[in-house]
């Protein structure tokens, strides 16, 4: 008859693993995080994968239970469990009966295992235990049931009390000596048949000798000297006479003496000997009526073991220490970006946590779990103070740091399995929160390594003994390369939408960045850091680097200090091409702002953005994350046709600053437009004027005249503000445009750094339009032709200083990363619409997508699910050794079959390898049952496997 088909349903643990998931994919979708759908389909695999892996441990399980010889109310009833088949799963077993139930848990190695369950017998009479079985994956996301073991009964004796007086001295009534006379064991009466049970000192071994035939010597003794236990001689409630009772026949017992029990309803002869306690015993224990048993309510979980409440028993402490460990390497990143306060509170919760899981010696008690109300006052202040740090808790920066608090917390009390399992989900949750601040191959390695040991450290809390080792290790990564083919599809084929399901801070303060104002110190700020703006990626040549001006915020409204951006209106400004386009792609780090920094001057701008009055493009939604744009500029004239407002605001001056500029740029205004740029070059140019990044600082109030006529001393911005201060004094309207200029050829592309952040000026001049003017190009040259750091040192230079080693192998790794941002991180909605059309899918839900995604699931699930299903390696190492021999001869051992029965069905067909075989079996029971270090009996075991001929 063929068998049931097995039931196969997620756990507890592993639908809020899968909810885990969602919640990740979720928050891929809203904030864009491309490496965090790899991650989180990665686990979805894991997810799938164990459902396989938790049938395939269900096939072929055999469990035996065989109940206790004898059991003593208020004790333990202990039922010996014997498994065999199955690898790579866990069996859990249930036993219920009076009132009590106990739950074990092992780890199935594929070949014959043994353990104990321990039931609490409350009440003497017989406890009927029924046992529920169910074999899940080892990590605990899937279980299997299975047919439940057939139910024991076994009978409970009273409880012996302890501190008894004395057994009575009445003896039963007889004639007296020699006239009638009981078993007991004064005189010799005859030889008797051995029977089970017999004490081995009454054998007659002499008669074994000679004919060999057990027989037993039996004894008499005068009737009257056999003592009366009778329940008249005790007092008090049934069960206490009955525990007093059970006290003198263990006492009679151990002296040797005969005795007879009288009981109301039921009479025991006079005996002796362990058989006759034995019967005893049962006699007390079916004494009627039966204490009443309460079942208590029943909980659903697997308890590891019955440790007390607040304390950690063995298992669970290593468990928790392995899963301590993954937590460890998962927060490690935090400690790089959060308040140095929060990493040493995280660091001390984790050391606390690690500390309860060391063992300590008998009779000292073990660390405690902190007190709940001290977690939560904790928790309150931390969120306190990181809100006065960050502003707000919802930010990135604030969420993720309080994320890492609150799961310190929670080690900090974890003290059983199912908050052991919530801190491996934490785990997993924080895992993906590191995309946030990066997508880089390190990253994603690191959250790689987090997972594994998070999966790693998960089997802790669903067997004892699976703890955190590197064969656990080996056996995640295992699990995430069979999940790798099912995550890399849906990585490529699952739907990205464009616009983000709701809209959150997620970006933190920048630190370095272009600013929506600018005033003296913010350029040569940014000049100092070698943090990546963007990359441009040009599909012809790129544009000489005099020419390579990225254009960012136009700063138009001047109040003496500081230049701010304006909202322009009226009517929009002329732009009259006079050279060809040139296409290319940008890919811009998170900045927080909404700007492109096109090529000046942009002339297409991809969808969802636009070209201010100020020709500056820029997106309807903040760079938060890393964004790769198409665009197109093109040289042009800009703003011949300019609304004369907008003209007459670029010309205002706060009335009293700066006078001794104003009246040197009134001595130009008698010249044509383009002369007063020149007269104002020349005098920058002939003034003793230094490029620096260190310029003193300027006071509030006039301070073009202290840099002008003073410092002469400033890098870009200082240049950029002072030359639009002369215009505007001179009669001309002008404005400074801030942005980066040049960049690092690095092969095919460009690297656009923070220190290429660059401040130039405009100049409308009739007849022309907007013509930018560098007056920064006047003081060191080599800021155009050859970057920023050969200015500085060498502001005459025409080339740029050859790249040293260290520069070299920094644009090799750059490479490597503007490859991995091409393939992974930059693969969004748009990229992934153009490889479905490339490919004539025609994209995202049209017929052949909708008929291929099914069909390349399936494909990538079939090579995981033919690895699964074929018949696994025992854990075990002798199990293990004669798995091997059974690959090696072809004949695989049947389901619960012992190795001398195996040796001797293969010795029947193949008779030539009796003797191998034989030496085989010998080292096979050395390793497995002799006592000792089963190392060298391992090393012969295997050797003798390798002697053996296929």
């Amino acid at each position: 008859m063929r068998a049931p088909p097995l039931a196969l349903r997620p756990t507890g643990f592993g639908l809020t693993f899968l909810l885990v998931i969602l919640l990740t994919l979720i928050g891929c979708v809203n904030y864009g995080l491309s490496l965090g759908y790899g991650l989180t389909f990665l686990l979805g695999g894991v997810w799938v994968m164990t459902a396989t892996q938790a049938l395939r441990a269900a096939r072929g399980v055999r469990v035996s239970l065989a109940p206790p010889v004898a059991v003593t109310a208020g004790g333990l009833a202990d039922f010996s469990v014997s498994f065999s088949g199955g690898a790579e799963g866990v069996l859990a077993l249930t036993l219920r009966g009076g009132g009590a139930q106990a739950v074990g848990a092992w780890p199935l190695i594929g070949g014959v295992s043994s353990g104990t369950l321990s039931v609490l017998a409350r009440h003497r009479g017989p406890l009927s235990v029924e046992g529920a079985l169910r074999v899940s994956d080892r990590l605990g996301l899937w279980r299997v049931a299975l047919p439940a073991p057939d139910p024991q009964t076994v009978l409970v004796h009273p409880a012996t009390e302890q501190g008894v007086p004395p057994a009575p001295t009445r003896t039963v009534a007889g004639s007296g000596d020699g006239a009638q006379r009981t078993r007991g064991d004064e005189e010799f009466a005859g030889l008797r048949p051995y029977a089970p049970g017999d004490s081995p000192r009454q054998v007659s071994w002499r008669h074994v000798a000679r004919t060999g035939t057990l027989l037993t010597r039996e004894t008499d003794a005068p009737q009257g000297r056999a003592r009366l236990l009778d329940w008249a001689d005790t007092a008090g409630d049934p069960e206490a006479r009955l525990s007093r009772l059970s006290a003198w026949v263990t006492e009679l017992t151990a002296t040797g003496l005969p005795f007879a029990l009288h009981l109301p309803g039921a009479r025991l002869p006079v005996d002796s000997g362990e058989a006759h306690a034995l019967a005893a015993r049962r006699t007390l224990a079916l004494h009627a009526p039966f204490p009443q048993a309460v079942t208590p309510p029943r909980r659903p979980g697997l308890a590891l073991t019955a440790a007390p409440a607040r304390s950690l028993s063995l298992a669970q402490a290593l468990a928790l220490r392995g899963t301590l460990l993954a937590l460890a390497v998962t927060l490690a990143p935090t400690a790089l970006r959060a308040p140095v306060w929060l990493t040493a509170l995280v660091a001390a919760l984790l050391a606390h946590a690690a500390w309860r899981t060391r063992p300590t010696p008998p009779g000292t008690q073990a660390l405690a779990p902190l007190p709940t109300w001290l977690l939560g006052l904790l928790a309150v202040a931390g969120g306190a103070a990181l809100n006065a740090v960050y502003g707000t808790l919802l930010g990135r920066d604030a969420g993720t740091a309080f994320l890492a608090l609150l799961v310190a917390l929670k080690t900090a009390e974890s003290r059983d399995v199912r908050d052991g399992r919530l801190l491996i989900l934490l785990g997993l949750f924080t895992t993906s929160t590191h995309y946030f601040f990066s997508q880089g191959p390190l990253t994603a390695l690191h959250t790689l390594l987090c997972a594994a040991l998070l999966l790693a450290a998960a089997p802790g809390w669903t067997a004892a003994g699976l703890t955190l080792t590197r064969a656990a290790l080996r056996r995640a990564g295992g699990l995430l390369a069979l999940a790798a083919p099912l995550a890399a599809a849906l990585f490529v084929l699952f739907p990205r939408p464009e616009a983000p399901l709701w809209q959150l801070p997620v970006q933190g303060q920048a630190t370095t960045g272009l600013s929506s104002e600018i005033r003296a110190g913010e350029f040569s700020n940014l000049a100092q850091s070698d943090a990546v703006a963007f990359r441009a990626d040009f599909q012809g040549e790129p544009p000489a680097s005099s020419a390579r001006y990225w254009r960012g915020p136009v700063y138009e409204a001047y109040d003496g200090e500081t230049w701010r951006q304006v909202r322009g209106g009226g009517a929009p400004a002329s732009v009259e091409p006079t050279g060809p386009a040139q296409a290319y792609t940008l890919t811009l780090e998170p900045s927080g702002t909404p700007w492109l920094l096109a090529l000046d001057v942009p002339s297409r701008v991809p969808a969802g953005a636009s070209i201010t009055g100020a020709f500056q493009a820029v997106t309807f939604r903040p760079v938060t994350t890393r964004r790769r744009v198409e665009l197109e500029s093109r040289p042009a004239r800009l703003g011949r046709q300019e609304d004369a407002n907008r003209l007459a605001f670029n010309q205002l001056l706060p009335s009293s600053q700066s006078p001794r500029a104003r009246a040197l740029a009134q001595t130009w205004q008698g010249l044509a437009p383009a002369a007063r740029v020149d007269a104002a070059l020349n005098f920058l140019r002939r003034g003793g004027f230094t490029y620096t990044l260190s310029p003193p600082t300027l006071p509030a109030q006039d301070r073009v005249d202290a840099f002008l006529f003073g410092t002469r001393t400033g890098f870009c911005e200082h240049y950029a503000s002072a030359f639009a201060f002369l215009m505007r004094a001179s009669g001309l309207s002008a404005r400074v445009v801030g942005g980066y200029q040049g960049g690092e050829s690095n092969g095919d592309y460009l690297i656009i750094r923070q220190r290429d952040a660059h401040a130039w000026t405009e100049v409308w001049l009739p007849g022309q339009g907007w013509v930018r003017v560098d007056p920064t190009a006047a003081i060191a040259p080599a800021r155009l032709s050859a970057g920023v750091q050969t200015a500085l040192t060498q502001p005459l230079a025409t080339a740029a200083l050859p790249p040293g080693p260290l520069a070299q192998l920094r644009l090799r790794l750059d490479t490597l990363q503007n490859r991995w941002n091409d393939l992974v991180v930059d693969y969004d909605g748009e990229r992934q619409s153009d490889l479905l059309t490339r490919a004539g899918l025609g994209g995202v839900g049209q017929p052949a997508y909708l008929i291929l995604l099914p069909v390349v699931v399936a494909l990538t699930l079939l090579p995981a699910l033919l690895v699964l299903r074929r018949r696994g390696r025992p854990v075990d190492p002798a199990a293990g050794a004669l798995h091997d021999l059974s690959a090696r001869l072809r004949l695989p051992r049947a389901p619960g079959e012992t190795a001398a029965d195996y040796t001797a069905r293969v010795t029947q067909a193949r008779p030539d390898l009796a003797e191998p075989l034989g030496r085989v079996l010998l080292a096979y029971h050395t390793a497995r049952y002799a006592p000792g270090d089963p190392a060298g009996a391992l090393r012969d075991l295997k050797a003798a496997v390798r002697q053996v001929r296929r």
